[in-house]
């Protein structure tokens, strides 16, 4: 009997060690959600995915984005009509770089977050996830728009298909409680190659794209709403110099200064776009030394 239980006792502690070893090796539980945040961000490990909240979200008032007004009616609408519990589309914000259309996205939930609006963000290569999150979201009284920042796909990556899968195409119907966003400097989110357009067949009088071309409409076309943005000429980006300037509180004490200042910025940028006008701001107003608080 005393060997018997010796002989278990060191049975035991080599299991424990074993165990201890395995443990090290599997990947930890995935951290509770916090439902009170307004913005979450998509996580993975291994398998294992879960939403992260946001701390410090990026707060953007709509009232600060210039020239691009239609837009912002546009989307306003769409997600005033989402928050109320009204049918609603999902938006495709596509165009030139830094015209507004992260940000416009972002003015949407620093404007509806006080009516139940949250904001996930979801990297390209967890698209293959959106089933789960929409899961996890599915039957909570919050709305939730789901924001995929600067898409662009091959046809063979597999986002691509979970985003036609989750837009309209599954047999499961997408919870009535999420939205996507999506923005892309594509309009087909897709390539488009010049050799495309030679398959083009013309029968009695009628145009039938190729097959790959009507491949590449048909993910941008399960978006309800798009929306266009073209870039900024020069009135429009001297515009928006002066609203950034006016939120950073910088007193301007020669107008014609700044203008030049801001002109050379975007000679030396190759580029006038709101971005370039939001960095010469940041710029300028450091350089003053003074500004009343801070912007996104």
């Amino acid at each position: 009997m005393p060997n018997t239980a010796v002989d278990l006792s060191a049975l035991l502690t080599r299991a424990e060690s074993v165990l201890a070893r395995l443990e090290a090796w599997l990947p930890a539980a995935p951290p509770a959600t916090d439902w009170q945040a307004t913005a979450y961000r998509w996580r993975k490990r291994g398998d294992n995915g879960w939403l992260e909240a946001v701390a410090h979200p990026h707060v953007i008032e709509a009232t600060h984005l210039t020239g691009i007004d239609e837009q912002k009616q546009r989307i306003e609408q769409n997600t005033r009509q989402f928050v109320a519990g009204r049918p609603a589309n999902n938006v495709l914000l596509t165009g030139a770089r830094g015209t507004g259309k992260s940000s416009l996205v972002k003015a949407q939930l620093t404007q509806f977050a006080a009516k139940g609006l949250r904001l996930i963000e979801v990297d390209k290569q967890h698209l293959v996830d959106l089933a789960d999150i929409t899961a996890q979201l599915a039957g909570r009284k919050q709305r939730y728009i789901l924001f995929c920042d600067d898409l662009s796909f091959e046809a063979s990556e597999p986002g691509y298909k979970a985003l036609k899968a989750v837009l309209d195409g599954s047999i499961a119907a997408p919870p009535d409680n999420v939205l996507i966003y999506a923005t892309s400097n594509r309009r087909h989110l897709m390539p488009e190659y010049m050799a495309e357009n030679a398959l083009t067949r013309h029968v009695d009088g009628e145009v039938h794209p190729d097959e790959a071309v009507e491949e590449k409409v048909s993910l941008s076309e399960r978006f309800g709403l798009w929306l266009s943005f073209y870039p900024f000429d020069q009135d429009a980006y001297l515009a928006i110099v002066d609203t950034w300037i006016a939120a950073l509180g910088v007193t301007v004490k020669d107008p014609a200064l700044l203008r030049r200042a801001a002109l050379q910025w975007s000679l030396e940028r190759g580029a006038r776009s709101g971005r370039v006008a939001w960095q010469f701001a940041r710029d300028y107003a450091g350089r003053q030394g003074k500004f009343r608080r801070k912007t996104p």
